[in-house]
């Protein structure tokens, strides 16, 4: 049964955004297929040296070491001594475990979590995009289940050190990152606008807009924001029917190779903002 339309359901509300694309537009299949680059209003302009500096950096290891190194000193991430601690208030001195970095990790171990409410929370705000699911479908408002995302994405826990602002800076950093890689390719490479990803779901039928998915070719709406897999055989292990989907450049948050180490739980996860994607679905 395809997923029905109605203007009192949160998906459809028509949220401002910071990246001057309608949320709507943003939102479409119209979008993936044409899609144009994003930023977040005032990031690059507000934090100038960082972006001087990975201009000039050598490789991605420099410029991911510039990256964090820059975000360290910015938003106090390190962990204070013993000695610094003690010349803090309590909120102080948990204010460095507020990071994107603990964020990314919170969302690879629970994205139904207090930090998958932060970063749909974060998505939301920065691109208008509502969430359609937070443990349970956020469909009617009010409802125990948007009141508990709301709790949940507003926790100061996660939601601290102006984690927004983090994010931001991650999300410049990733956009960045994609557009030096592209020039690296050089002039005989034309330039790509997307990037062929997999996603493997149970939750296919209340996911559907158009089509059938045993037609294979079908449109389905995924949450604000999500995870893919690079390879077919990885999104299989995540649900019975694996999407293959185009996923626009500009929507990408964090690749693999954009932070080496563990950052995300599974090594080969892509993850990007949502919307109505069109999708070729198989059963595996």
């Amino acid at each position: 049964m395809a997923y029905e339309d109605s203007p009192d359901q949160p998906q459809r509300w028509y949220a401002t955004n910071l990246v001057g694309v309608p949320t709507r537009v943003l939102a479409s299949t119209d979008f993936n297929r044409h899609p144009v680059p994003l930023a977040i209003a005032g990031t690059c302009q507000t934090h100038p040296g960082l972006f001087a500096l990975l201009e000039g950096s050598q490789n991605p290891n420099e410029a991911h070491d510039m990256f964090v190194h820059y975000l360290n000193i910015a938003f106090g991430l390190r962990k204070p001594t013993a000695h610094e601690l003690s010349g803090m208030g309590k909120s102080e001195q948990r204010r460095w475990k507020s990071s994107w970095r603990k964020l990314l990790q919170g969302w690879g171990m629970d994205s139904n979590g207090v930090a998958g409410a932060v970063l749909k929370g974060w998505v939301e705000s920065r691109f208008g995009l509502v969430p359609g699911f937070h443990k349970a479908p956020l469909t009617r408002f009010p409802s125990p289940a948007w009141i508990a995302y709301l709790q949940e994405k507003a926790s100061s826990r996660l939601n601290n050190n102006n984690i927004y602002q983090q994010l931001d800076l991650l999300f410049e950093f990733c956009q960045w990152t994609l557009r030096r890689m592209q020039l690296q390719k050089g002039a005989d490479t034309p330039p790509s606008q997307h990037l062929r990803l997999w996603r493997g779901s149970n939750r296919c039928e209340e996911q559907l807009i158009a089509g059938r998915l045993q037609d294979k070719h079908c449109t389905v709406r995924l949450n604000n924001v999500v995870s893919f897999s690079l390879s077919r055989e990885d999104a299989s292990c995540f649900g019975d029917w694996v999407f293959e989907v185009q996923v626009p450049l500009c929507k990408v948050l964090v690749f693999p190779d954009l932070m080496p180490g563990q950052v995300l739980q599974g090594e080969q996860e892509v993850l990007a903002l949502g919307g109505d994607y069109e999708v070729v679905a198989r059963y595996d």
